[in-house]
């Protein structure tokens, strides 16, 4: 069974950062890219960032270039998300997904999602 489970959202202070985690179970992580997802209050779902596995490529919205990082580590079956320079928009319920491939931006498997906060 796949399984994709985030943690580390929380309350946070514009400028703050956060560090997101995703431990996934149920298939073979190296094999595939993962994504980090949002949704923002009363808004539809917005794709974040995605890295690839193999090689050094990731990819970012514009809306988060330069302040969030993606990364993984395959020996740990875990993605990462380590936010920067938080804003109040950034405020959203975050998902990883499971990639359909190496590289698609289609995704077949959702974590449950982790809220995160950012507000004075």
């Amino acid at each position: 069974e796949v399984q994709l489970v985030e943690s580390g959202g929380g309350l946070v202070q514009p400028g703050g950062s956060l560090r997101l985690s995703c431990e996934t179970s149920g298939f073979t992580f190296s094999n595939y890219a993962m994504s980090w997802v949002r949704q923002a209050p009363g808004k539809g779902l917005e794709w974040v960032s995605l890295i690839v596995t193999g090689v050094p490529v990731t990819s970012y919205a514009d809306s988060v270039k330069g302040r969030f990082t993606i990364s993984r580590d395959n020996a740990k079956n875990t993605l990462y998300l380590q936010m920067n320079s938080l804003k109040p928009d950034d405020t959203a319920v975050y998902y990883c997904a499971k990639d359909l491939g190496i590289w698609t931006y289609e995704f077949d498997y959702w974590g449950q999602g982790t809220q995160v906060t950012v507000s004075s």
